[in-house]
């Protein structure tokens, strides 16, 4: 009896058969029948393949449950292709055939099967049965001596984390307490990305927020601790809804060094007899028994773990070559610290240290006998190991060996048996090779591409030295370190970043103690084992301190962080000289932590983003160098300060149009002549900026000259008027407001003053009256023969008289302007205010006239005779 159905139609494109996968194991593990879902996806895969691939056609997938077991359909449009029935019965399929190879999979691996026929399409079928266990068995192995046993701490924990959907956790028990240091209250709440150290290459792999929304996932990845400290742990994951079908996620989490506790044990494939199915008759065994992983580390990492399980090993291991095949990369293991060997290199050909000739298969009885024959397994307890090529057509393109703790257990029969296997997943690895190359390619594009507009957006040193540490930290390492050279100076620490913020001081004191790398540029990148033994010599010095105190290293603070220092930097560092305009300007310090090493992709990405960082912060030190140049000239042309002048408030406010400018073509002055007087001067050079503060450099000065001179008001401005247009080309026109100020016994002030084309300036008087205190002239820098003259004012006590420049009379809004007569009422509101508080009005009621920023220089002089 059918109890539950389900059905999808796939087009025949090459996608479809990862649809179809997903598909049926979807549906399976909604059924419940996870046991037999690795089985269905791989005869699904296989058959599907047949129908949209080699058939061209539409492909009808149907899966119909019962009690027993579930029963998978795949139909094709294509009916007259026949497939090669007797030859699969007999056994005699061609393997080098494209078709019957899913038909052989459905005799190993489905209890029964079949194909039928009719006028328009032909329907393949296979049926996989529960099997039949006792109560409360999921599977059991075979009694082994008690020395064979996985090792496990006395008393094993087992940390339960819940997690939500947005990946927040929600749980997290006492085991997870004692095994990481944190206090629920601690992390609850908390992202657990914030403490998994996630292994992931940039472009590539799977993040730990896509293994937290897979219907299940075992594997392995780091856990920090409380103290900083990275602990290798073991981890299954499984997604679950509750009542009201919000989903989330619990792992199950273990020491990696215990990880039988919760590893999956891999099921045999059963006839439908249910005896054991040959493995050394089958050809198709070991490591095409399903669909190949989409990204390579997977596929790897299947391979090494089938390929041990095929030959009944203890560990196993993948290595591929590089580029030019002179080199292997260690990509997978199995059975052997992987963290510690991952992406490690040796040579390919027969040496001293290396792994003999991987070109042709090996057979080692007994590494006791051969140290030094396979590196990678020195310091295991592995004795025998059986290693065979990978090739595509001819070509290595890695090696593949399988290890036994147990002398003399392989022998060539079992090099042949996986060498075949190796020889049918050469291909699939390759081609996954080739498509994370080219991810890598997209992803390191991409990187680069955002880095350099990050660069670009700043001019500012210590941001750009900031932006570098970040953009390399951790995508490309696990800490950072830059160093910055002046133009004869030695290299100066001025950047370090660590993953881990609280490991940053401690890197960096270490540094400081480091003599800095050689920036010699002819060195080119290399590597820099100084910061490690530096660490491993503090770190060993500090716990010889405190076994001499009677502390153990772990009670002392200051061993405690020298170790975990130690850690942080103990594995490979690289230095990458920052070359800017043929000159090193600064290097690049990138670290892994212990036993850690870079791969070869990486590198090269680094060596692309210290370039572009070069140039980056060598125009950020040109645009600090020429802005501090020009802020220090423009500085020389203001006024030091304004005088202190008995009986009189002076207040003067200026700012300058133009981003970076600190002066333009408004000026202003006030300054001693002589006991008793003093000169002050508002002036508006046409423009702004550099241009137009030459100028105000010229006015301000000759002012001062001038007037001290003893030379009256016109006489001074009608030589300045003359100096002006000297400056031939260079010459600007100019209004200025120049005046003598003589303060008197009786609390008021003497004003003589020429107002040469300038806005004219401001009387306020106690009751509030505003009127102009002198009359316009023409302007100077235009006329020759210019003939001015001087004119009186006095200020009583009470007085304020104000003087602009036409930034403040010009400020516009659309069509309205500020204009002569709203400064007068903004200045008629200002009785009984201090010069300071009447300026600061003046300069809220230009802001506030318009939405934007002003874009003329504006110069504000208040001068106030003090009530009586």
């Amino acid at each position: 009896m059918i109890t539950a159905r389900a059905a999808a139609t796939f087009e025949p494109v090459g996608r479809s058969v990862a649809t179809a996968r997903g598909f049926v194991r979807d549906t399976l593990q909604g059924w419940g029948l996870t046991d037999l879902t690795e089985d269905a996806v791989v005869l699904t895969s296989e058959l599907v393949t047949n129908a949209v691939v080699h058939a061209g056609t539409a492909a009808d997938v149907r899966c119909l449950r019962d009690k027993d077991g579930v029963r998978i359909e795949v139909v094709d449009r294509h009916p007259e292709r026949e497939l090669p029935l007797a030859e699969v019965s007999r056994n005699r399929l061609d393997l080098n055939s494209e078709g019957g190879r899913g038909l052989l999979l459905c005799a190993a691996l489905a209890s029964h099967w079949g194909v039928d026929y009719t006028t328009s399409e032909k329907r393949v079928w296979f049926r996989l049965d529960q099997a039949a266990t006792p109560v409360g068995t999921r599977s059991a192995g075979p009694v082994v001596p008690d020395a064979t046993l996985p090792v496990a701490d006395e008393r094993v924990r087992v940390a339960v984390v819940q997690v939500d959907r947005s990946d927040t956790v929600t749980a997290w028990n006492d085991d997870a307490r004692l095994l990481f240091g944190y206090h629920p209250d601690q992390v609850v709440g908390k992202p657990l990305g914030d403490l998994a150290a996630w292994p992931q290459t940039p472009g590539t792999g799977t993040g730990i927020a896509e293994a937290l929304s897979l219907s299940r996932w075992e594997g392995t990845y780091g856990l920090r601790d409380a103290q900083g400290r990275t602990v290798p742990v073991y981890a299954c994951h499984l997604r679950v809804r509750d009542t009201l079908g919000e989903p989330s996620t619990v792992c199950l989490i273990v020491r990696d060094d215990e990880r039988a506790v919760l590893q999956s044990p891999v099921r045999l494939p059963l006839h439908s007899g249910g005896e054991a199915l040959d493995r050394t008759g089958d050809p198709l065994d070991g490591l095409v028994g399903g669909p190949p992983p989409d990204d390579l580390d997977g596929l790897l990492q299947r391979t090494v773990e089938r390929a041990r399980d095929m030959l009944d090993g203890d560990a196993a291991f993948l290595l591929l070559a590089t580029d030019d095949e002179t080199e292997l990369e260690v990509r997978a293991t199995t059975g052997l610290p992987s963290a510690r060997q991952r992406f490690a290199r040796v040579p390919v050909e027969t040496g001293n240290g290396r792994y003999g000739s991987a070109r042709m298969p090996a057979v080692h009885e007994d590494l006791a006998t051969a140290p030094g024959a396979v590196p990678l397994l020195s310091g295991t307890g592995m004795h025998a190991v059986v290693i065979v090529p990978l090739k595509v057509e001819g070509r290595l393109t890695g090696s593949l060996g399988v290890a036994s703790e147990t002398p003399g257990r392989y022998s060539n029969e079992e090099a042949l048996r996986l060498q075949f296997a190796a020889d049918r997943i050469a291909l699939a690895v390759e081609s996954a090779r080739l498509t994370e190359l080219e991810r890598l390619r997209r992803g390191s594009l991409a990187f680069l591409v955002e880095a350099s507009e990050l660069l670009a957006g700043t001019l500012d040193r210590n941001q750009t030295l900031a932006l570098m540490a970040q953009m390399t930290v951790p995508t490309l390492a696990t800490w950072c370190a830059v160093y910055t050279i002046s133009d004869l100076g030695d290299p100066v620490l001025s950047y370090v970043l660590h993953e881990d913020e609280d490991r940053i001081d401690g890197i960096k004191a270490l540094l400081k103690r480091v003599e800095p790398p050689d920036p010699d540029i002819t060195l080119g990148v290399r590597r820099w084992h100084a910061p490690a033994d530096a660490a491993h010599n503090t770190a060993l010095r500090s716990s010889l301190r405190s076994l001499a105190l009677g502390q153990p290293p772990s009670a002392a603070a200051s061993p405690g962080a020298s170790l975990s220092t130690a850690s942080a930097v103990g594995g490979e560092t690289v230095v990458l000289p920052l070359v800017a305009r043929n000159r090193v300007i600064g290097l690049l310090a990138l670290g892994k932590p212990t036993e850690e090493r870079f791969r070869q992709d990486i590198m090269e990405l680094a060596e692309d983003l210290s370039r572009r960082a070069a140039l980056a912060l060598d125009n950020a030190r040109l645009y600090s160098e020429r802005t501090a140049i020009s802020q220090s000239l423009q500085r020389s042309l203001l006024p030091p300060k304004v005088p202190v002048i008995s009986g009189v408030e002076v207040e003067v406010i200026y700012r300058a149009a133009g981003e970076g400018n600190e002066v333009g073509g408004d000026f202003y002055d006030v300054f001693p002549i002589r006991e008793g007087a003093y000169g002050f001067a508002i002036g508006d050079v046409c423009g702004t900026g550099p241009e137009a503060a030459a100028v105000t450099g010229l006015a301000r000065h000759a002012l001062r000259l001038l007037a001290r001179e003893g030379l009256g008001g016109p006489a001074v401005l009608e030589r300045l008027n003359a100096a002006i247009l000297e400056e031939g080309d260079r010459a600007r026109f100019l209004t200025l407001l120049y005046g003598e100020l003589w303060p008197q016994e009786d609390g008021g002030a003497l004003l003589k003053m020429v107002c040469a084309g300038h806005p004219l300036p401001l009387r306020l008087t106690p009751d509030g009256t505003v009127e102009p205190a002198v009359g316009a002239q023409p302007l100077l820098g235009v006329i020759e023969e210019l003939e001015l003259f001087e004119e009186t004012a006095r200020l009583d006590p009470g007085d304020v008289l104000l003087c602009v420049t036409d930034g403040v009379t010009e400020r516009r809004e659309g069509t309205r302007m500020l204009g002569d007569d709203g400064l007068a009422d903004v200045l008629s509101s200002c009785t009984g205010m201090t010069a300071g508080a009447v300026a600061a009005r003046v300069l809220r009621a230009v802001e506030r006239f318009a939405s934007d920023p002003p874009s003329d220089d504006m110069a504000i002089l208040t001068l106030r005779m003090p009530d009586a």
